[in-house]
């Protein structure tokens, strides 16, 4: 067996040096990496990543029920109204009866909610100058590329987490 594998063909035991590890390992670390740091960044907006992403959501879409925006991000849509909730107390966030259909609430950003989304768009950028700058504009679409191919390949929502579809879900039990 050469130093580039091992039996479960996960690539070398850590600290066997260089980076040949199995390359969807390799993307989920960076992928968690990247994910971390970037809720570090939201951290002084005083959101979490959910939020923030519930946030660009309805700036997108101003209008949409709360389970037209649950069926959007795989969220259930008890962890939706959570969610909603706590912007909403925030000042960030409001629902407002669908005039159409009175049993339903609309989504909308309140002007506050706007300006936060705002500062988010300038986290996200930043997050993505720093995270990147170790690759050349060539690498970066390059890697742009085969990431949304692979999105593709797994039918991934576009510009939605997969995150969001742990949000609320029950948790796996020991079976001992």
């Amino acid at each position: 067996m050469s130093d580039r594998e091992n039996t479960d063909g996960t690539g070398p035991p850590p600290g066997a040096g260089g980076r040949s590890a199995a390359p969807a390992f390799l993307l989920a670390q960076v992928g968690g990496l990247a994910a971390l740091r970037f809720g570090e960044r939201l951290r002084p907006l005083g959101l979490s990543p959910a939020q923030a992403g519930l946030l660009r959501a309805v700036g997108a879409e101003p209008g949409r029920s709360q389970q037209a925006l649950s069926a959007q991000l795989g969220l259930l849509p008890s962890r939706l109204v959570v969610l909603v909730d706590e912007l909403q107390r925030e000042g960030l966030m409001e629902r407002r009866r669908d005039v159409a259909d009175r049993r339903h609430y609309e989504l909308h950003l309140t002007p506050a909610g706007a300006e936060r989304l705002r500062a988010i768009g300038l986290v996200a950028q930043a997050h993505a100058e720093d995270f990147l700058a170790p690759l050349s504009e060539p690498d970066r679409a390059t890697l742009t590329d085969l990431l949304g191919r692979l999105a593709t390949a797994h039918e991934l929502t576009p510009r939605v987490h997969p995150g969001y579809r742990a949000l609320g879900h029950a948790r796996p039990t020991r079976s001992d």
